[in-house]
């Protein structure tokens, strides 16, 4: 069996709360930005830079980023808690497992610490 040690929830009905609360902020900054991309008469580098001056906007799309990254660990979480295993893969599974959970985790981090930078750097 595995061990939810490296589940973001708590539990199962938690993770499945999460994932959910995570895609609709999703759908809602992919609803602004499409819009706005829509909307916007004079779409180009002014407007887009105006747009993200503000900090309401900057404040969104880094919810929208951490939602991101929650989801996106939620969901490859379950893939690999389910593919790799000890009955597919055999005793090394537990180890490979704890690799990969690692390599996906860094590159989280990796993408978070640059998005903030994008976002809030100068």
């Amino acid at each position: 069996m595995v061990r939810t040690v490296t589940s973001f929830g708590r539990s199962g009905t938690f993770d499945w709360l999460y994932q959910r609360v995570t895609a609709v902020i999703l759908i809602a900054y992919t609803l602004f930005i499409v819009g706005f991309i829509f909307f916007s008469e004079d779409f180009g580098y002014q407007a887009w830079s105006e747009l993200f001056a503000q900090r309401w906007v900057r404040v969104f799309s880094l919810v929208a980023l951490l939602s991101t990254v929650i989801h996106a660990w939620i969901g490859l979480w379950s893939v690999v808690t389910d593919y790799i295993t000890n009955r597919m893969m055999g005793p090394k599974a537990t180890v490979l497992r704890l690799i990969v959970e690692v390599l996906l985790a860094a590159v989280a981090v990796f993408y978070t610490v640059w998005g903030i930078e994008i976002l809030w750097g100068v």
